[in-house]
C-alpha cells in the first residue's frame, strides 16, 4: 500500500486524533502532528498533505489579536479549501474552516458541554454522519458559526443549529467531538477543570456519561472516518 500523509494541527496536547488515529493508519496514512505552540502553521505548505485535520482547542476564532496563530490557520485553510484538498475540522477546527470559507464565528447562546445525540439532516446525498444516528456524542464548545456558502448542513442540536457541514466530498467540519477516547477522558476533565467550574458543570456527571457512551462512540466514529476517507477525491 502506498502510504499517504496526514498533518494534524493540534492546539492542546490531549485534544488529539484520539479514536481517529487507528482508522487513519489502517487506511494508509502516516500521522504528523503540528503543535501550533511550537511550530508556526504559516510555514506549512497548505497543499502538501494528503489530508489536513485541524483539531479542537480552548480559544476562539475571533481572538486573533490575543492568539495570532488563528489568522495563520485561517490563511492556511483558505488556500487549502480553495483547492478542494481533503480537510477535516473538529470543534475549533470546524470553526476555523467556516471562517476560512467566509462564514461568521461567534459565541453561542450558552456553553454546550456534555453527551447527547445529534439531529441528523436530510441531505440529497447520503449523510456521512448516518452511522452516528442515535449515538450520544461529546459536545464541548461555547462558540458556533454560520453555515458557510456552498456548505451542506449535516447535523444540529437544540442549542446549536450548525453542528456539522460538508462541502463536496473532501471537506468535513464537525462542531462536536467524535474522536474522544473513553480511556483518556480524564485528561479532558482535568485540562478543562476551570472551564467546567466557571460554567457550573459537574465533572462527575461527565465522567459517568463517558463511561456509558464512549465505547459506542469510538466504534461509530471509526466507521464514520473509514467511510469518509474511502470517498475522498484527490
Amino acid at each position: 500500500m502506498t502510504r499517504k500523509s496526514v498533518q494534524a494541527i493540534r492546539h492542546i496536547g490531549f485534544e488529539d486524533l484520539g479514536s481517529f488515529a487507528d482508522p487513519l493508519r489502517e487506511a494508509g496514512y502516516d500521522i504528523e502532528y503540528i503543535d501550533v505552540a511550537e511550530r508556526d502553521p504559516a510555514g506549512l505548505d497548505p497543499l502538501a498533505a494528503d489530508l489536513l485535520v485541524v483539531l479542537g482547542g480552548p480559544i476562539g476564532v475571533y481572538e486573533h489579536d490575543a492568539y495570532p496563530v488563528v489568522t495563520d490557520e485561517i490563511d492556511l485553510l483558505r488556500a487549502r479549501l480553495a483547492a478542494d484538498r481533503p480537510t477535516l475540522g473538529i470543534c475549533l477546527g470546524a470553526q476555523l474552516m467556516a471562517a476560512a470559507l467566509g462564514a461568521r464565528v461567534y459565541p453561542g447562546p450558552a456553553k454546550e458541554i456534555g453527551w447527547s445525540a445529534l439531529d441528523l439532516s436530510d441531505t440529497a446525498a447520503p449523510n456521512p454522519l448516518a452511522v452516528l444516528q442515535d449515538v450520544p456524542v461529546l459536545h464541548w464548545h461555547g462558540d458556533t458559526f454560520d453555515l458557510p456558502e456552498g456548505g451542506t448542513l449535516l447535523a444540529s442540536t437544540a442549542l446549536c443549529t450548525n453542528q456539522a457541514f460538508s462541502r463536496g466530498q473532501n471537506v468535513l467540519g464537525l462542531q462536536f467531538h467524535p474522536e474522544v477516547l473513553g480511556a483518556r477522558f480524564e485528561h479532558w476533565l482535568l485540562g478543562h477543570a476551570n472551564e467546567l467550574a466557571t460554567a457550573g458543570i459537574d465533572p462527575v456527571t461527565l465522567r459517568r456519561d463517558a463511561g456509558r457512551h464512549a465505547s459506542r462512540l469510538e466504534l461509530a466514529s471509526a466507521a464514520l472516518l473509514t467511510d469518509w476517507l474511502a470517498r475522498l477525491t484527490r
